[in-house]
């Protein structure tokens, strides 16, 4: 039995680790539409508050919402473009009406995309939780350089930053035993970001000029407004939410051992659903189990649902304190790279022992797991091929989980119709 301290000890490292994945989205939507510095600590802030209470929400499971599964949410990337699309063509009233009407959509969906489940065979699966770890690395790779963009891009001190990091957590992992191996990640991330103090790279800035209390209002950006294609758009955005969170709860199952049921499944799907209305009325983004924590799992061997309800309660105090928040913002790119690798090597590593629960010598088998993990990694590293297609497709297959997912769906059905063919006819 962990103490209250070591939880909340493995719930911060939890929220270090998707912490960057979370504050993006917000940095990028609010730059892109030109946003004053107050509306951007708005919503960053109201992002981690409605981050935490979708994810005590999800873990905490009632008859009908959570999956009880330690999965934390945050908001989704593939949400990015349309809002900023919405907002930039009408405003941002009409993005948040969209995303509490798609909400309503994903609640009121998730039964029927319940009986679905069938699709998704080992082979599917063990597939699909691969992808999500591979595709996720080039995300590592780009920030160990030091952050996609960045003036430093792949200069010497961000590479020795990130080695340094990773070499630190497996260090931990080796050597140390109990609590303080099970919070390698969190030593690997203060020993780099004090390496980068020393170095002269980390900032305080944002700490200074962040303020000490913020409340989440709804419609902080007025009353939501009706727009029919919006609101199809964002559907769509949460149709490939829910594709990507099933690969995740199958994988957080896997780092738990234990067997993802279909009501666990619907349960977490509309769970989801109340969060992005949640994020709709406090005008924050749409929501989606985060993979970026699965690694997490299975690096520790925590698997225990206590430590994600304090990773929920943290990121709500974080919504709430701003300047605490900004003070995890000076971990450096490289430092998160760094541990991002183990992290998404171990839900890689995760989905190839699914896959060895499968005969691979089988044609079939091969053909799904090869050509869907091809895909799904193609799209990850590649999603500009795909730029000159509508958007509703390309919004599909930009993301590397989703054509990924669809591929081994697609493949899983086809060869098996043939194979029941050929069974057939040998029977006659």
């Amino acid at each position: 039995m962990l103490s209250k301290q070591k939880v909340v000890t493995l719930g911060f490292q939890h929220v270090l680790a998707m912490y960057a994945g979370a504050v993006i989205v917000p940095l990028i939507v609010g730059g892109a539409l030109k946003l004053s510095p107050a509306q951007m600590a708005y919503l960053i802030a109201a992002d981690l508050f409605t981050c935490g209470l979708a994810t005590i929400l999800q873990v905490m499971g009632t008859k009908y919402f959570g999956s009880r599964l330690p999965v934390i949410l945050g908001c989704t990337f593939t949400a990015v473009g349309p809002i900023i699309a919405i907002a930039s063509t009408s405003n941002l009233a009409t993005a948040y009406g969209a995303i509490i009407i798609s909400g309503l959509f994903v609640v009121l969906a998730a039964p029927l995309y319940g009986k679905m489940l069938k699709f998704f065979p080992t082979i599917v699966t063990g597939s699909v939780v691969t992808i999500i770890g591979l595709s996720l690395i080039p995300v590592a790779m780009n920030n160990a350089a030091g952050g996609q963009g960045s003036p430093d891009f792949g200069q010497g001190h961000n590479l020795l930053l990130a080695i340094g990091t990773l070499v630190v957590i497996l260090l931990v992992n080796r050597f140390a035993t109990g609590f303080l191996r099970s919070i390698s990640v969190l030593v690997g991330l203060v020993a780099g970001t004090v390496a980068g103090y020393a170095m002269g790279i980390v900032n305080f800035s944002s700490v200074g000029q962040a303020s000490w209390i913020s409340v989440a209002q709804p419609f902080y950006f007025g009353i939501p407004q009706i727009s029919i294609t919006a609101i199809i758009t964002m559907i769509i955005v949460n149709i490939v939410s829910m594709v990507e969170s099933t690969g995740v709860y199958f994988a957080v199952g896997k780092a738990t051992d234990q067997k993802v049921e279909s009501k666990q499944i619907v349960n977490g799907l509309r769970s989801e659903g109340l969060a992005i209305m949640l994020g709709g009325i406090f005008n924050a983004f749409p929501y989606t189990a985060f993979s970026q924590n699965v690694g997490l799992i299975t690096l520790t061997r925590v698997k225990t649902r206590d430590v994600i309800f304090a990773a929920g309660g943290i990121m709500i105090i974080l919504g709430l304190l701003p300047k605490l928040a900004a003070l995890t913002t000076v971990i450096p790119n490289a430092v998160l790279g760094g541990a991002m690798i183990v992290m998404f090597g171990s839900v890689a590593a995760s989905g190839i022992s699914i896959l060895s629960e499968v005969d691979l010598r089988k044609e079939s088998n091969l053909l799904i797991a090869a050509t869907s993990i091809a895909v799904g990694l193609g799209s990850a590293t590649l999603p500009q091929m795909f730029d000159q297609l509508p958007d509703f497709a390309k919004m599909l297959l930009q993301n590397g989980i989703v054509s990924g997912s669809l591929t081994a769906i697609l493949l899983n059905l086809f060869l098996s119709n043939r194979r029941e063919a050929a069974h057939e006819q040998e029977s006659h």
